[in-house]
């Protein structure tokens, strides 16, 4: 039991704090200051742990080869579509958009890493307002996107070519696999943000296929809604993270193909079809997961909203068409 009230009142009371001359008790105040700085260091952590979320492959715990996984059983046979069907909200889908809303509200406390200065290549600012892909792509995406997933490729791609000699960022996707991580995620990164943030125009403003390229789209899948059919199904059976494809292969014909993680069809020994890409579609959960949450096929869809076709036919004609790595920096 505890002390009774009397005592209680016969117990030494608690040292005065030699600076304020107050019987506040001195631990009290020690423990107070550690709970706060405690409290502004996990703040101050939110973006990295956004980040660290945003970056890690999708997983479905409540799949059965997700959670055989943890309990030591053999994975069960599950298809991909099962592991994109909408779900109602879940604890992780709540702990997702309670993450990136506090990074995105600490964002603002705590400056975006900066590119590291004198480096190879620069961070090249977006072609259009931040809310302007509205409502298909949201504004918070589009400033957590830009000005930390690219930024922060950008960053480590300069890091990793540090007192290297000059090269162009497409020629360095060719070897990036075979020159290491470093390259490969980072030199990746920049360049697929890059092209797909190039090719995004606000709704109604991006036009239509040139007709050079309708022709090559009819040629090569019979229709322009067979070409995003074939398209949207890569997109969506990419397990994890990874990114979808338009390009010309080898052959000049036009085809579909998705990639894992921050690789890109010009890497050699890439999975996928051999192309020179020109239209890509960023599948990575940091791209829609704010506004879309597990709904990855409905982002895919509104994706066509916000293409940019006169970019994307200037990539065609320019480059794609003539076998030569598309160059938007």
């Amino acid at each position: 039991r505890g002390p009774s009230k009397e005592e209680a009142q016969s117990l030494p009371r608690p040292p005065l704090h030699p600076a304020h001359g107050t019987s506040f008790p001195i631990y009290v105040r020690r423990n107070h200051l550690a709970t706060m700085r405690v409290s502004f260091l996990a703040l101050a952590c939110l973006p990295v742990a956004s980040a660290f979320f945003a970056n890690t492959p999708n997983i479905n715990l409540r799949s059965p080869s997700a959670m055989s996984k943890y309990r030591g059983a053999a994975p069960a046979p599950m298809s991909m579509v099962a592991e994109n069907e909408p779900l109602s909200t879940t604890r992780r889908e709540a702990m997702f958009s309670g993450i990136f809303s506090a990074a995105l509200a600490a964002s603002t406390l705590f400056p975006a890493v900066a590119p590291a200065e004198g480096g190879m290549f620069s961070l090249p600012p977006l072609p259009y307002d931040y809310a302007a892909l509205e409502p298909h792509i949201d504004e918070a995406t589009m400033k957590f996107h830009h000005d930390k997933h690219f930024n922060a490729y950008l960053t480590n791609l300069n890091k990793a070519m540090d007192g290297k000699p000059a090269k162009d960022l497409a020629a360095i996707q060719t070897s990036a696999i075979k020159d290491g991580a470093a390259l490969r995620n980072n030199g990746g990164g920049f360049y697929n943000h890059g092209l797909f943030f190039s090719s995004l125009a606000p709704a109604g403003k991006g036009g239509a296929p040139s007709a050079s390229l309708a022709k090559a789209i009819d040629d090569s899948f019979g229709s322009m809604d067979k070409m995003k059919t074939e398209f949207e199904g890569a997109a969506a059976k990419r397990f994890g993270s990874g990114w979808a494809w338009l390009g010309v292969s080898p052959e000049g014909k036009l085809v579909v193909s998705s990639t894992p993680n921050q690789d890109n069809p010009l890497m050699e020994g890439c999975e996928g079809a051999a192309m020179i890409p020109f239209l890509g579609l960023d599948v990575w959960e940091h791209a829609y997961y704010l506004k879309y949450q597990n709904r990855r096929p409905e982002y895919i869809s509104a994706f066509w909203n916000v293409v940019n076709w006169e970019q994307v036919s200037s990539n065609y004609e320019k480059f794609a068409s003539k076998q030569t790595p598309v160059k938007w920096v």
